[in-house]
């Protein structure tokens, strides 16, 4: 059932008119254009909070004062509400809903098990071909790369059948070893089989097992003094060990999806990881239409339902934040789904480490994003207005310090211009000399030095000089400047305020006794954060290396508990001293009569990953 009124409503008179039941709501502009649809489970509680100003948002204020007619379709459920209200945004896409702009359907990789000699190959599309379907990808790039990656573990055919029916002699995939040219007969179906039976294995997540198989077969190989054949064994070995690093889950066979969000202004992230079969098909990122800034939480809210409106839904859900809907979420998801759907926030162990990756990703595609060059200039008039600049800055600087206890300390430069980063310009400083855990002294240092390059030509100087820090901070620079008789260089501290929150920053100037507080929401603000955060990001980066460069002195042989049998375990699985360096704790454990304590021992020899006091 549906409900209009027409332009130059009384609000009041309709309001007593509403129904209480639930339903969706749409509001429309002077044009009859959609600029906003919700769902209600009381429509007239839900519609009539809209119209009371004296408590609304600026932000609800603006939209209201557009809206020339509303539109109301009522539902037997919330539930159902809620499925109506993601049909209508996705169809309508209005200005001030948080919009999902994609309509692809997944790609999957496909085997033709029909044949006597099966095709693997990319699939996107109805499921009409007789055959297996391992997926869904989350991009048609995952699937390539994912095809590239079997065609050097297994050499099954991925041609066409066009071109497979009409070859006379081998194509170059024989001839570079990525297939075993069965269109000409050079292999038999019970070899081919084996090679189909592991790629098989493989994309149902049974690595493990294959390894277990190629491990036999490489000792059974050696011993019958087959050293090439044993050779190809432990080399194909090697590579599916790389392959498990990357792409597979420790301890998860299910299906899970990971969603992440961050948002900072008026531009948000959303991160959505696949687990398939506990292998990881790697993770898509969107950027969701919004007018307006809006809590993380809010904007999953509103992603979940549309993403998988017409969408398979996996078995576990993970979020990033606490949903407050959570419940009616979960109750529209199994309804699409039909079958049982677990929705996480607070997690630990291995789905911690999980959902922590996803966080770091979505924030890396958030920063890359407002770094977008076609933005980048807008920002730079806004920095110049909110910091009083007489001319449009063409270059800045940043400087933060990094180290661990006052240890190996060092301190990072980072550079942008109007196009953004110029990381070719970017450099770091092994701070010496100083008290440990001085970083008065060692931001001193640093910009002393780097200055000091500047006066022989080395480099450009920055029209604004950004410090991450504080009042003494800013000092130490400004002294550092005034030593090399530099004064044309703008400087600013950045602090990160009283709750240390994003857009609580405080500016500090050298001239002014008081911080200064910037616009919010300012793309200047963006700026700066962008720019601190980057030179944050590169001085960890700096210290970590500088540390492990200094801790990586013992071999296998000094860590208590690993004998001899275990050494040349180890060795055998992932083939070589090499191999063990990569690999992760999982990895390690995951081989017999490696304990966790002791992988972790193993992994803290190579890696030495303990805290960081920034």
């Amino acid at each position: 059932m549906t409900e209009q009124i027409e332009k130059n409503f009384d609000i009041d008179d309709f309001l007593k008119n509403l129904t209480t039941r639930p339903g969706i709501y749409k509001m429309l502009n002077e044009k009859s254009e959609i600029i906003y649809v919700g769902k209600a489970k009381n429509l007239k509680n839900r519609v009539s909070s809209y119209f009371k100003t004296q408590s609304a948002p600026i932000k609800q204020q603006v939209m209201v004062a557009k809206v020339a007619a509303i539109e109301v379709t009522v539902t037997h459920t919330e539930g159902e509400a809620l499925l109506l209200e993601c049909q209508q945004i996705k169809a309508h896409k209005p200005r001030y809903n948080i919009c999902l702009r994609d309509d692809k359907t997944f790609p999957y990789v496909f085997l033709s098990t029909q044949h006597d000699f099966p095709q693997i190959t990319y699939h996107r599309g109805a499921k009409n071909k007789k055959g297996r379907y391992f997926g869904p990808y989350p991009s048609s790039g995952a699937v390539k790369e994912s095809l590239k990656l079997l065609q050097r573990l297994f050499p099954v055919r991925q041609c066409e059948d066009g071109v497979y029916n009409n070859r006379t002699r081998p194509c170059l995939q024989y001839q570079i070893e990525r297939c075993t040219a069965p269109c000409v007969g050079l292999i038999d179906k019970p070899t081919y089989g084996l090679d189909v039976d592991n790629t098989v294995l493989f994309l149902e997540g049974k690595a493990s097992l294959l390894i277990d198989q190629l491990i036999v077969k490489m000792e059974d190989a050696s011993v019958a003094l087959a050293f090439e054949e044993a050779a190809g064994y432990r080399d194909q070995i090697v590579k599916l060990r790389s392959v498990l690093e990357k792409h597979f889950v420790s301890g998860e066979k299910g299906d899970v999806d990971i969603i992440a969000c961050a948002s900072k202004g008026n531009v948000a992230c959303v991160q959505v990881f696949f687990i398939r079969n506990g292998q990881q098909l790697g993770n898509k990122a969107f950027f969701p239409s919004i007018a307006t800034e809006y809590d993380p939480s809010a904007i999953l809210e509103a992603f979940i339902p549309q993403y998988y409106l017409d969408k398979p839904v996996p078995h576990e859900v993970i979020v990033s934040h606490d949903l407050t809907g959570s419940a009616l979420l979960l109750e529209v998801l199994v309804l699409q789904a039909k079958h049982a759907v677990t929705l996480s926030a607070n997690l630990r162990g291995e789905r911690l480490k999980w959902l922590q990756m996803a966080m770091t990703n979505v924030d890396n595609s958030l920063q890359s994003k407002l770094a977008d060059k076609q933005g980048i200039y807008a920002r730079f008039l806004s920095l110049q207005e909110e910091l009083g600049c007489t001319d449009l800055p063409k270059r800045l600087e940043c400087f933060d310090i990094s180290h661990t206890q006052g240890d190996q300390t060092v301190a990072s430069c980072v550079v942008f211009d109007r196009e953004g980063p110029v990381k070719s310009a970017y450099r770091r400083f092994n701070i010496t000399g100083i008290t440990g855990g001085d970083d008065y002294a060692a931001i001193h240092q640093a910009v002393f030095r780097r200055f000091k390059r500047l006066k022989s030509g080395e480099h450009e100087a920055p029209d604004i000089l950004f410090i991450d820090g504080g009042r003494g901070q800013v000092n130490e620079a400004q002294k550092a400047l005034a030593e090399l008789d530099i004064n044309n260089v703008m400087i600013v501290g950045v602090s990160k305020g009283p709750d240390r929150k994003p857009g609580m920053e405080k500016l500090i100037l050298v001239d002014q006794e008081q911080p200064i507080d910037i616009t919010p929401r300012a793309s200047g603000l963006l700026l700066i954060q962008h720019i601190r955060d980057e030179a944050h990001r590169f001085a960890i980066t700096g210290h970590r290396a500088r540390r492990g460069k200094a801790s990586k002195q013992s071999v296998l042989e000094s860590i208590p508990g690993l004998g001899a049998k275990r050494r040349q375990l180890l060795l055998k699985q992932f083939g070589g001293l090499q191999g063990i360096t990569s690999a992760s704790v999982d990895a390690l454990s995951s081989v017999d009569g490696i304990s966790k304590h002791l992988a972790e021992r193993i992994y803290e020899l190579f890696h030495h990953q303990d805290g960081d006091s920034i």
